[in-house]
């Protein structure tokens, strides 16, 4: 949930400019937008928000391509983390939200529903040691109906809560 607040108020608080637009029209337009620390953007603007199709590039190394809605990510876009991680999928308002594919810096990767930010809903989650769990999510955890496939090939089939089986089928 940090990183969700501060993703949102990080590209919140790009929209009051306080650096350098060194090309183009960052006003309504194409433009590449500089700030003092390194962090950039490159894309379309309106009323001197990001709006749009754009790259913004953080000092940290993190990049996020897609579209913006009225200076935030919306509908559909790619975050890169500094330490590998990948999410590819919808936004809404700044958070993932919707269908998206998270990759971990580990190799485990979440296929499935994204809320607020976390996988809520229906989804695939494959662990790095080839474990993997289909089913319902609830704040990012195993949560309803679904089956988990361990390494060795036992399964586990049921219902789930809290990421623990209380059901076996």
């Amino acid at each position: 949930m940090k990183f969700l607040l501060t993703f949102f108020f990080l590209f919140l608080s790009t929209s009051v400019f306080a650096d350098s637009c060194i090309s183009g029209d960052c006003v309504n337009g194409y433009g590449t937008y500089v700030w003092d620390d390194g962090t950039k953007y490159v894309g379309e603007f309106r009323n001197k928000k990001f709006e749009g199709l754009g790259t913004y590039t953080f000092a940290s190394g993190a990049k996020y391509v897609g579209e913006y809605k009225n200076g935030v990510p919306n509908v559909q876009g790619t975050y890169t983390y500094p330490d590998g991680a990948k999410y590819v999928g919808e936004y809404k308002n700044g958070v993932r939200e919707g269908l998206g594919t998270y990759t971990f810096a580990d190799g485990a990767i979440y296929i499935g529903e994204f809320r607020n930010g976390v996988n809520e809903g229906l989804g695939t989650f494959t662990f790095a040691d080839g474990e993997n769990y289909v089913g319902e999510f609830k704040n990012g955890v195993q949560h309803g109906n679904g089956t988990y496939t361990y390494a060795d090939g036992f399964i586990e089939n049921g219902i789930w809560k809290n990421g623990e089986l209380v059901t076996p089928n």
